[in-house]
């Protein structure tokens, strides 16, 4: 059956999903709870816009490849999965 490519499907994912997690952990993505209640609250207007420094953008686009792995993956397990279920 198909059963096998759906399991490595869950397994990558699910690794993603921890390297993703474990970056967040270790980048302090978690470290200040109560900041973001009162974040609605705050009256930006007086800041100057941040400039986006060239670890960001190599973030974001880590980020997109990673959404487009993910999309690309799902569209081939589901093609697997159909053409080998007659």
């Amino acid at each position: 059956m198909y059963y096998p490519y759906f399991i490595a499907y869950i397994t990558i994912g699910l690794t993603i999903s921890l390297v993703v997690f474990y970056w967040a952990f270790k980048t302090g993505q978690f470290t200040d709870q109560q900041r973001a209640r009162f974040l609605p609250l705050r009256d930006d207007d007086d800041r100057p816009p941040v400039k986006a420094s060239r670890f960001n953008r190599l973030e974001i686009y880590g980020l997109f490849f990673l959404a487009m792995a993910g999309i690309g993956a799902t569209t081939t397990v589901l093609a697997f999965a159909l053409y080998f279920s007659k």
